[in-house]
C-alpha cells in the first residue's frame, strides 16, 4: 500500500498519517513513513522526542553533494538519478516496524540553487513508491510539490483530510485538481472531527468528486501522541486502540478500491 495524505493545515493530516503508519505496523506490515511537510510534525505524532527527531534529508548537504556529484556550493552539473536505495536503511529513524524519514523543505532562494537536493528527494520518492515492497505513508503539505509524476502515478491512493471548516473543502477541491494533473487516479476524503451526520453530509456535498470513506471523531487525546517508544519498539497508546476500527476501515477501503480497475 502506497498512500499520500494531504489537506489544509490544521485539519489533522499528520495525526491521520501517524495512525495509518502505526496501524499498518500493528498489522505486521513493514512501513516507511515519510514526513514531506516542511513543517514536520510526524516524528512527534509517532512518539519521537523532539531531541531525537531525524535530521531532514534536505539539510544533509554532504550527503546531497556526495550522491549527486554536486559541488558544495551547488553550482555546476549534478546527477539526476543519484543512488538512494540505501537511504531508508541508513538514515531512517526506526520505530518498531516503521522507518521514519523526514524530507524537509526545499528552499527557493537565499542559499543559491538547491536543485541537487530536489534531485535527491525526487529520486528517493520514486524509489520508495516503485522500488520497495514496504507500505508507504506520506504526510504531505497542502500542495503536492514533492510528488513527481512517476511517484504520483505509483501511489495507490491520495487521502485528503477535511473537517467542518469550509476552507478545508476548498483546499480539498484544489488538491483534487493538482492530483488529477499529476496522474493520481484514486483520491478519497477522510473527515476529521465532524460533529454529526449532518456535517458529514455537508462535507460530501461540498466535495462530490472525492468519496468520503471514513470519519475520525473528535478526540483531544490524539494531540498527545498515539504510540509510546520503548527503545526502537513501539507500544500503542489506548487512544490509538480505540480508533483502530476507523483506521482499519480506511485500509480496507483502499485495499478494496485498489483491486478494482481505475
Amino acid at each position: 500500500m502506497k498512500v499520500a495524505i494531504s489537506g489544509k493545515g490544521g485539519v489533522g493530516k499528520t495525526t491521520l498519517s501517524a495512525m495509518l503508519a502505526a496501524t499498518l505496523a500493528l498489522k505486521q506490515r513493514r512501513v516507511i513513513a515519510v514526513d514531506a511537510d516542511p513543517d514536520a510534525n510526524l516524528p512527534l505524532a509517532l512518539g519521537v522526542p523532539a531531541d531525537q527527531e531525524p535530521t531532514p534529508l534536505s539539510e544533509m548537504k554532504e550527503l546531497i553533494a556526495e550522491r549527486t556529484g554536486s559541488a558544495k556550493a551547488y553550482g555546476g552539473y549534478f546527477k539526476l538519478n543519484p543512488k538512494v536505495d540505501d537511504i531508508p536503511d541508513k538514515y531512517a529513524r526506526r520505530i518498531g516496524a516503521i522507518r521514519l524519514l523526514v524530507l524537509g523543505g526545499i528552499s527557493k532562494g537565499g542559499e543559491g540553487c538547491l536543485c541537487p537536493a530536489t534531485a535527491l528527494l525526487k529520486a528517493l520518492l520514486v524509489h520508495l513508491a516503485v522500488g520497495r515492497d514496504e507500505a508507504l505513508v506520506m504526510d504531505m503539505e497542502a500542495g503536492l510539490e514533492h510528488l513527481g509524476r512517476a511517484t504520483a502515478q505509483s501511489m495507490d491512493a491520495l487521502l485528503v483530510v477535511v473537517d467542518g471548516d469550509p476552507w478545508s473543502r476548498q483546499t480539498a477541491r484544489r488538491i483534487r485538481k493538482l492530483a488529477g494533473d499529476a496522474g493520481i487516479k484514486r483520491l478519497f476524503a477522510v473527515a476529521n472531527r465532524a460533529a454529526d451526520e449532518a456535517t458529514l453530509r455537508e462535507i460530501q456535498a461540498d466535495i462530490p468528486q472525492l468519496p468520503l470513506i471514513a470519519n475520525i471523531p473528535e478526540d483531544k487525546r490524539l494531540h498527545g501522541g498515539i504510540i509510546r517508544l520503548e527503545g526502537e519498539n513501539m507500544r500503542p497508546q489506548k487512544v490509538l486502540e480505540e480508533h483502530l476500527p476507523a483506521i482499519e476501515k480506511i485500509i480496507r477501503e483502499i485495499d478494496r478500491r485498489t483491486a478494482e480497475p481505475s
